[in-house]
């Protein structure tokens, strides 16, 4: 482990690793939605079992996130990370191999289990090296790498049209596990000094138990709070990331590839302005006040909940783009500072645990809505209307943060 004088080149060095990590985590689990149409058209499926891919991914994903999140506090970030890379990267590479549509439910599943122990153990780690004045910085910038994975996970309609749609699982599932294995080398877990063992930083192993864990994140009343908002935040997010392709092809009468750029790409370039615009301000407006955090989120998607309805409403191409980008605006406010806002609520040796345990809830009612717009679609229901009420849901769980206490100040 890393001495913590000599971290402050190194902590942004995690940032950079961990960068790349996080754009490989989305763009292996988005691939498949933008290329709907030949692998429906390959295992003759409807849009509800299609949906299945994706709902079955997040099932999994959502119930092994606290699992995942435990043993990266546990035991160890690095390994946890390490692990999460190279299982989750050979499944990619297995999915292009694919003969069946249940060996493809298999291979999401199996997706599910071994993405769940990244996002907690990393965003855990970067928030043990960066403390109060990079805190939603660092947290920001490395969550930039999951929209440039939503980005360029895309160009999948694009690779399938000129090679098939299994080639995008053969180039970026070999390339994570060589990833991987220069992670296990240039990665380290934080170790506090002594100066610093106060309760913003991990304590030891042993103190550290699955009971402990549950106990302290549910004895606190604001941590409901987030579950709530979470799991509202995960129905809109994979209603957009699994349908929105989809809508929009149908919607303004798009080709497959110019659907897949356009919903995950005006998305993405307000979200890579949110989290750097959301992290910096909100690292400013925590120096002067606690909530500073807080507030930014509430501000970005009272703004962004109703651009999303717009966008469902509108006919017109350019509106649709200026709402998307406004839309991932708030979405960027949110993931700079959703990591931080938790280490003010929860007990600190608990962190990576909390996160899995949002993810649970966020992921299951996530894929269960995604599964859900299929079999509307299915019954000639409108993904406009459910955009719209979504929307209005996004809204109303986004002010009922004004309700939460923090236990200790930003560190």
């Amino acid at each position: 482990m890393i001495k913590s004088n000599n971290t402050s080149k190194y902590a942004w060095l995690v940032v950079a690793l961990l960068w790349i990590v996080a754009f490989l985590n989305y763009l292996d689990r988005i691939l498949i939605t933008s290329m709907r149409d030949p692998i429906v058209a390959d295992f003759s499926l409807n849009d509800a079992q299609f949906g299945l891919l994706t709902a079955v991914f997040l099932w999994s994903y959502g119930i092994f996130s606290p699992f995942g999140g435990f043993i990266a506090d546990k035991y160890s970030r690095k390994k946890t990370i390490v692990f999460s890379v190279m299982v989750w990267s050979v499944v990619t590479l297995w999915t292009g191999y694919t003969t069946s549509f249940e060996e493809m439910l298999l291979t999401r599943f199996l997706m599910g289990i071994s993405e769940a122990c990244y996002i907690p153990a990393g965003l855990a780690l970067i928030t043990d090296y960066h403390r109060g004045k990079t805190r939603s910085l660092a947290t920001g910038l490395h969550m930039s790498g999951l929209y440039a994975g939503l980005a360029l996970g895309g160009i999948g309609g694009y690779i399938a049209e000129l090679w098939g749609w299994r080639s995008g699982f053969h180039i970026f599932g070999a390339f994570g596990v060589a990833y991987a294995l220069l992670l296990l080398v240039l990665l380290k877990d934080y170790k506090a000094p002594i100066e610093e063992k106060e309760n913003d930083v991990p304590v030891e192993a042993d103190k550290i138990t699955a009971i402990g864990a549950l106990r302290a994140l549910f004895n606190v009343s604001s941590f409901y709070i987030l579950l709530f908002y979470f799991a509202i935040l995960g129905m809109v997010n994979w209603l957009v990331n699994g349908w929105l392709p989809t809508f929009l092809k149908d919607h303004f009468n798009l080709n497959l590839g110019e659907a897949g750029l356009s919903a995950t790409g005006y998305i993405q370039i307000g979200s890579f302005v949110g989290v750097v615009l959301g992290g910096v301000l909100a690292d400013r407006w925590t120096r002067k006040n606690e909530k500073g955090r807080l507030y930014m989120l509430i501000i970005g998607f009272t703004l962004g909940a109703p651009f999303l309805f717009l966008m469902a409403s509108t006919a017109v191409m350019g509106i649709a783009i200026i709402a998307m980008m406004v839309f991932g605006l708030a979405r960027g406010f949110n993931d700079a500072n959703l990591m931080p806002i938790l280490r003010q609520v929860a007990d600190a040796r608990y962190i990576a645990t909390g996160y899995g345990v949002l993810n649970f809830l966020s992921t299951i009612v996530g894929g269960l809505m995604v599964y859900v717009g299929g079999a509307m679609k299915d019954a000639n229901v409108n993904l406009s209307i459910v955009y719209q009420f979504a929307a209005v849901v996004l809204l109303v769980a986004t002010w009922c943060l004004f309700f939460i206490r923090f236990k200790k100040k930003d560190a």
